[in-house]
């Protein structure tokens, strides 16, 4: 063991060795993770659980659905030319290569290691003989993938992927390289880059990747070949964005030139990757336009468009940033890849500025939107991480786009590089998680030793361990939610505001004078063995607040203790149904630790009220009960159900539980394929307008110009005289239109027969369109929709009278 260390640190230390040369480079360096052994009960078992289920049932599901094959039939080694469904699916192997190789840093498996070779000996074979690596152009198909173009880079800026695929490469390439020391893979990835370098640049194709990573990736090119064109092509491709191409927009980044954005727009997931971009080339190139841009946009999207699970990216449409305070919860599209994005690029942000409400955000991204992406089992997953859901959302065991769950892979082995940073003998401890650290400052070596049960206790105990005795400063972050700010700026808030002492910290059990800076508490002095310090961060529980604009929180509070934030969910409140609970907004809470829980978890217990619906009246019924809430990073690990992490604490923002009409008791069906949201016609939600987010609603997109339709069957046989139908419209931006025309038919026997109608079947947006005809003795209804001829349409609510 002793002499598998030597040897790791050794390659370490060679992988790293040309960085230690570059002029310029982040003032503050992040300690790798290959020197943090995590040893907590939070982060060691989930660490655990990625190397031993995740990544094995990943990469096994990439020799399934045929990504391995794509490298193998565009080498010609096998027949067919038939390929998976994106042609961005060959990241997915190079992701889970990047994911492995961190596992392997910290810990050695000859056979996953050799397995390795095998994967990018067939990557190799598919490589081109001047460094193109592109399997869906390389395969020759006789059916060409639509987004690949008719030569090399033409579709670069919309969908071929070429350099997103390159970029995922670069950074498997270096990771595997520093863990194994073999170059194979490295090997591969610089004949592509030099490809690259010949190919693009000013005076040659001036071309802007359709998805950014390329850019991170030539960047860790650079730091370990020290060949300085890479970190030139990487920036490039962000000068060379900006408009009057045909693709330019702001969907992809390039509706202006990097340096004159200053908000986050498009896709959420390209931006971040973008801005991630941006911060190491200015680390690394000393560009200040790009940190004044970047700044600019990390305000905008902590004040105004940030998730209070730290899930950025609130639509669908275009897996894109919404407009300023429009966060809707049912449809927070919040990506898994936004998130681990959104951790990498405050990363980069802290390591520039040194300033703790970056790593604010990382931690917050860190243990509720990203970590809700994978479930407990380790291999189930999520795409978007909704902030409510009627049942509608569950984990999927795996996804035709998978990128999120790749991402994860790669992501969750490296989780222990985040904990501390350096910049000289300036020593940064970020978050809290048991681990013992082997670090070497200019004052020389020195171990740490964190022991705590973060995030369920605030105890935390930092053992120093200088090799000698020396002078160096530890920088103690102070989270901004111990002082009860959840986030930077004013997006969110305590609803009690009460004024918290100072943090008291000890040094060998006694208080401890101490200085803070930018969010830390800085501890200077001449550090011994054996020297301790230790604190207790306040764990009590805070009920946040969103502004006024965030009209979808509007009414109603969440819950934080630590960085943990929590939610509803159906099998722990009456009834499964939590959307109709109400919970006053000084209702005590009481927070227990259940061991045997969910893996174990802290639970918080409250009392409140749940609202039901009556029949013929508006009048609702109010019944107390107790209520429950867990961690939001748990919830769907069960089964689908009822979740919501915004409280009611005013009867007027619960939707309470529907009222037993002939339309709730229903079966429905649909010519709709996805039954998940059928529930959406009966649920007697009162949509906010034709596009309200935090309604379910019915879709048949992306059909247009089609006969559709909805079907009740009832409980029993009805005399029935009328109808209502609210339409879901998400225009201008989105496709669903109100529908070219309706009508009602009733079941007879075998066959369905219009009714006859006394008022006109109206088509209106933003209300209930109505129409009586004569009654009618049936057991089912069917309402059929014609589509617009250039669009889907949709529908919030059917009523049956």
């Amino acid at each position: 063991m002793k002499l598998h260390v030597i040897l790791l640190t050794s390659l370490v230390c060679a992988g790293l060795s040309v960085k230690a040369q570059l002029k310029k480079d982040y003032p503050i360096q992040p300690v790798a993770f290959t020197q943090v052994q995590v040893t907590d009960n939070f982060w060691a078992p989930k660490i655990r659980v990625n190397a031993e289920i995740t990544i094995p049932y990943t990469l096994e599901q990439c020799r399934k659905t045929g990504r391995i094959d794509n490298f193998k039939r565009a080498a010609h080694t096998i027949p067919g030319d038939k390929m998976t469904e994106y042609t961005f699916d060959d990241t997915d192997l190079y992701k889970v290569i990047e994911g492995a190789s961190y596992g392997l840093q910290v810990r050695k498996d000859p056979a996953l290691e050799q397995y390795l070779d095998t994967l990018i000996n067939i990557i190799g074979a598919a490589q081109e003989k001047d460094g193109y690596l592109y399997t869906f152009r390389t395969v020759n198909a006789t059916q060409p993938h639509a987004w690949i173009g008719a030569r090399r880079w033409e579709e670069e800026e919309d969908l071929s992927h070429e350099l997103y695929n390159s970029g995922h490469l670069f950074e498997a390439a270096v990771a595997h390289y520093q863990a194994t020391g073999k170059r194979n893979l490295l090997d591969i990835a610089i004949r592509n880059a030099d490809l690259l370098v010949k190919t693009f640049g000013f005076g040659k194709e001036e071309r802007f990747p359709g998805h950014q990573i390329v850019e991170t990736g030539l960047t860790k090119m650079y730091r370990v070949t020290g060949n300085k064109s890479y970190l030139d092509l990487a920036k490039f491709f962000l000068d060379v964005r900006g408009p009057g191409k045909k693709y330019s927009g702001e969907y992809n980044q390039s509706y202006k030139k990097v340096v004159d954005q200053h908000e986050a727009v498009g896709h959420a997931v390209r931006a971040t990757y973008m801005y991630t971009g941006m911060a190491d080339v200015a680390a690394l190139t000393g560009d200040q336009e790009y940190l004044h841009a970047i700044d600019d946009i990390w305000h905008d999207v902590v004040e105004k468009k940030l998730y209070i699970t730290g899930g950025i990216g609130a639509t669908g449409n275009g897996e894109a940033f919404g407009k300023p305070y429009d966060l809707p919860n049912m449809s927070a599209y919040a990506e898994t890849c936004a998130a681990i994005a959104n951790v990498y690029w405050n990363s980069r942000m802290f390591l520039l500025h040194g300033d703790a409400r970056y790593i604010d955000v990382l931690e917050r991204t860190l243990y509720n939107g990203l970590l809700s992406g994978v479930s407990l089992s380790g291999d189930r997953f999520f795409y978007p991480n909704p902030l409510m859901s009627m049942g509608q959302h569950q984990r999927s065991a795996w996804f035709g786009c998978a990128c999120c769950i790749s991402n994860m892979t790669r992501f969750l082995p490296s989780m222990p590089g985040y904990i501390y940073a350096q910049n000289k003998d300036d020593l940064y401890v970020n978050l809290f998680a048991g681990n013992t650290a082997d670090i070497q400052l200019p004052a020389g070596k020195v171990r740490l030793e964190q022991q705590t049960n973060y995030p369920w206790d605030g105890k935390v105990a930092i053992t120093v361990n200088p090799a000698t005795t020396n002078g160096f400063s530890l920088h103690i972050r102070i989270p901004e939610w111990a002082n009860g700010k959840p986030v930077p700026g004013d997006l969110y808030f305590e609803a009690d505001s009460a004024v918290r002492q100072p943090l008291t910290i000890l040094l060998n059990g006694k208080p401890v004078k101490y200085k803070t800076s930018k969010g830390y508490a800085v501890l200077q002095r001449n550090w011994k063995k054996g020297d301790k310090v230790s604190f207790e961060l306040p764990m009590e529980v805070l009920k946040i607040l969103a502004r006024d604009s965030v009209t979808a929180d509007k009414n109603r509070f969440a819950l934080q203790r630590g960085p943990i934030m929590y939610c509803l969910e159906g099998p722990d409140n009456k009834d499964a149904v939590v959307q109709n609970i109400v919970v006053e907004k000084n209702a005590p809470v009481q927070a227990t630790y259940k061991p045997g829980f969910l893996n174990g978890v802290t639970v918080l217990e409250m009392q409140g009220t749940a609202a039901s619906r009556q029949l013929n009246t508006d009048q609702l019924t109010s019944t107390a009960q107790p209520v429950t809430a867990i961690p939001y990073y748990t919830w769907a690990n069960r089964g689908p159900a009822e979740m919501t992490v915004w409280i009611p604490y005013e009867a007027s923002a619960a939707r309470p539980k529907p009222a037993p009409t002939i339309a709730s008791k229903s079966k429905v069906s649909a010519s709709a394929p996805n039954k998940k949201m059928y529930m959406a016609l009966n649920d007697q939600y009162e949509p906010l307008n034709a596009q309200d987010k935090n309604a379910m609603y019915l879709h048949w997109w992306p059909k247009h110009n089609t006969l559709e339709w909805v079907q009740y069957d009832f409980d029993q046989e009805y005399t029935v005289s009328g109808s209502e139908v609210y339409w879901y419209d998400d225009s201008p931006f989105g496709d669903c239109r109100v529908p070219a025309s309706w009508k009602i038919l009733y079941k007879q026997g075998d066959q369905w027969i219009p009714v006859k109608n006394n008022t006109p079947y109206s088509i209106t947006k933003d209300k209930y369109d109505k129409v009586t005809f004569e009654p009618v003795k049936t057991r089912a209804l069917k309402l059929e929709i014609q589509l617009p001829a250039e669009n889907a349409s949709g529908i919030h609510e059917w009523i049956v009278k």
